[in-house]
């Protein structure tokens, strides 16, 4: 992961380049390694580096042999290999796992998306043709905005995180998972069209949990691509901790494939993973490392030692004050860039994690994001009326993630440059589980059918003689907690308290006028919409905000914290 940041047809390129390096300097948190610019014709690109894979020889933007093709990028592709064995006479100049964007689009132009294994935004300049092409990945793992100015109104500005346009451009949008740009129509087109992206056709694949379990592992496996330290946050709720213990499983094949010596002193050192002062380092890929947060004894602190444990990995615990927490409230909007009261929530403690984790020399992570949206986990789901409707539901929430928790996960976690990977979010994985029949993931208390059955289900291996479990029963049967509820429920009592304080009566009774429609109905939002309108005041950029909410023709309230709807309280096997 990194930042770009790019402006096409600029009239006054060269005296726009001490700007555009400015603009590009707001996201260096997100690539603290290294930065480059290339200008070339009216274009410049920009880029600010996390070096993760192709340590060496990664550096961008990155320009093809000849010269004519000029890549900004933040990505990673899994399928790299792969591509670069397609082109044999392209002169790579790089290992970087991004350069193979270069001959795929020199090949199949604005196709080269659909060719991707990966979660990416990037902008491409073909010089011979003065046209730039910019493309997300299917989901919006990825961030990535738009932006165009009044008093440019021939550029076409792209950056990662919407604090580098809102100075320069009148109309910004968060680009569009799935699509690509290209300037020769001056037109977005979506590139990934899978069954299931359409929300009015129901899904009916017969369930095949083995599939689902073998899919997942693939998914993990690949994403743990990487030459440098790497963990998982694992928060002790149901996804975290499956990808944790698929993590642990992948580590430890890894490290019998290379013969790793865990019997002697400095063995057992690197069994740990760490330094003889007790600091991860880049070869210590034995053990998994896993980081978890919460206010002092937090459900999720207590779920995930139990977690750790039993998966064999190295667990780091950390803490944090509720005054901590509402300290970094400012910080944590700035780099979220939203004023959505659930995307708050659940980002402080993972933000501040993210500094802990990169402090103790990690820079990449798996995380458990898309789960809830694939397999209807959120309990408002148990109010469905119908399976199509759960159906219609959860490929909304799919479709709305680059808003809300794909944002979160990104923003979070590289404003201390430390990236995270969503095996969930994989392609396959989607294909194979967006496509069941819905009437499989349906929530029904009476039938012992909980949040997310099939998956558990799926790595369920009470019935299999002689196999490892996965997970202690436990915490495979787990109900869901929102991670904001997880870290400990006095951190939302808190929020609310706080801002009882702080939003008067009064105030609360009288909206700005510049919110339109969009006014908070409670205090706790009106007060993050004070504090987002204070760091971002201009008009577009409250328009890339999406407010998440349950759906409220189901009766949902619209807290969305889990203790508003408690459905059950164990597991009886259907």
């Amino acid at each position: 992961m990194c930042g770009i940041f790019a402006a096409f047809r600029h009239e006054n390129v060269q005296e726009f380049k001490p700007r555009a390096l400015q603009l590009s300097k707001r996201i260096r948190h997100r690539g603290p390694d290294w930065s480059g610019n290339v200008i070339k014709n009216t274009t410049i690109l920009a880029h600010e580096r996390l070096a993760i894979v192709g340590l060496d020889s990664g550096a961008q933007p990155i320009t093809s042999p000849c010269g004519n093709y000029i890549l900004s990028v933040n990505a990673e592709i899994y399928n790299h290999i792969q591509i670069r064995e397609q082109f044999p006479d392209y002169g790579f100049k790089t290992l970087s796992d991004c350069e193979p964007i270069i001959p795929l689009y020199m090949k199949y132009g604005t196709e080269a998306p659909k060719h991707l294994d990966g979660m990416f935004a990037w902008c491409l300049y073909d010089a011979k043709k003065d046209r730039i092409v910019a493309a997300r990945d299917p989901i919006g793992i990825t961030t990535m905005y738009m932006g165009r100015s009044s008093i440019s109104p021939k550029t076409v500005f792209f950056a990662s995180e919407l604090k580098c346009l809102t100075d320069d451009c009148d109309d910004i949008i968060a680009f569009p998972p799935g699509h690509v740009y290209d300037s020769e129509t001056d037109k977005i087109t979506r590139y990934f069209n899978p069954d299931w992206i359409d929300e009015e056709r129901i899904a009916s694949q017969p369930l095949d949990l083995m599939a689902i379990r073998t899919t997942l592992e693939t998914a993990v496996r690949k994403r743990l691509m990487a030459e440098v330290p790497y963990g998982v946050l694992l928060s002790g709720g149901l996804d975290s901790s499956l990808i944790a213990a698929i993590a642990s499983r992948e580590t430890e094949k890894a490290n019998k494939e290379l013969n790793v010596d865990d019997y002697d002193a400095e063995g057992a050192k690197n069994l740990a993973g760490m330094d003889d002062q007790g600091n991860l380092h880049a070869g210590g890929w034995s053990r998994l490392h896993s980081f978890a947060i919460g206010l002092p004894n937090a459900p999720d602190l207590q779920a995930a030692r139990k977690v750790a444990k039993f998966i064999g990995s190295v667990h780091h615990e950390h803490t944090f004050t509720l005054q901590e927490g509402l300290d970094a409230l400012d910080d944590c909007i700035y780099h979220l860039e939203t004023y959505d009261v659930t995307t708050i929530r659940a980002s402080t403690p993972m933000f501040l994690l993210s500094r802990k984790i990169k402090a103790q020399g990690v820079k990449m992570v798996l995380s458990g994001e898309g789960s809830d949206e694939i397999f209807g986990g959120y309990l408002y789901f148990a109010q469905a009326p119908s399976a199509a409707e759960f159906h219609i539901e959860s490929v909304k929430r799919v479709k709305n993630l680059h808003l809300a928790d794909c944002l979160r996960a990104n923003k979070s976690t590289m404003a201390w440059g430390l990236e995270a990977r969503v095996p969930f979010l994989d392609r396959d994985f989607l294909d194979l589980c967006m496509n069941i029949d819905p009437k499989e993931k349906m929530i029904n208390q009476k039938e012992g059918r909980i949040e997310k059955y099939i998956l558990r289900k799926a790595f369920d291996t009470s019935d299999e003689p002689d196999a490892k479990p996965y997970l202690p029963e436990e915490i495979l049967w787990r109900q869901k907690e929102q991670f904001s509820d997880g870290v400990g429920y006095s951190w939302i009592d808190g929020l609310k308290d706080t801002a009882e304080k702080v939003i008067s009566d009064e105030m609360f009774a009288n909206p700005k006028p510049h919110w339109g429609n969009d006014i908070p109905t409670t205090k706790e939002a009106y007060w993050y919409r004070l504090k987002f309108d204070a760091l971002y005041p201009q008009a577009t950029a409250a328009s890339t905000v999406m407010r998440w909410i349950p759906k409220a023709d189901w009766g949902c309230a619209e807290d969305p914290s889990g203790r508003y709807a408690q459905i059950h309280e164990q597991h009886v096997q259907a």
